[in-house]
């Protein structure tokens, strides 16, 4: 099965807060994509930051659903690292603190890339 990739599109300053936006590319494209079997690419190679409570409202839900395995479907790509450090929150809180510090073992995988440069 060929993976989906979404291209983020964001302002002309690369911040991106329209939480109905993402709301509407969780709704419509990622979590059927999700449940198809499909993987998900998510291309930020527009965007240098964003709020905490649109990457929430992006992916919160997938993570919250799917738990843990769906980390395996998701991509996360061209990543500033500014939005890195939203994402890894994001994915932690919304994995009710699945994620493990150090000394408690290794996180699960999360497929994050960063962008070249900014």
């Amino acid at each position: 099965m060929r993976s989906l990739k979404i291209t983020i599109d964001s302002g002309i300053d690369g911040f991106i807060d329209d939480k109905d936006m993402a709301k509407d590319i969780r709704v419509n494209r990622i979590t059927p994509a999700v449940k198809r079997g499909q993987v998900v690419v998510l291309d930020f190679h527009n965007v240098r930051t964003s709020t905490q409570s649109w990457v929430h409202a992006l992916v919160g839900e997938v993570l919250s659903q799917f738990k843990e395995p769906v980390l395996r479907q998701i991509e996360f790509k061209d990543c500033s690292p500014q939005l890195k450090a939203l994402i890894e929150l994001v994915v932690d809180y919304s994995l009710g603190g699945f994620l493990p510090s150090e000394d408690e073992g290794e996180k699960p995988s999360i497929k994050l890339s960063t962008a070249k440069s900014r």
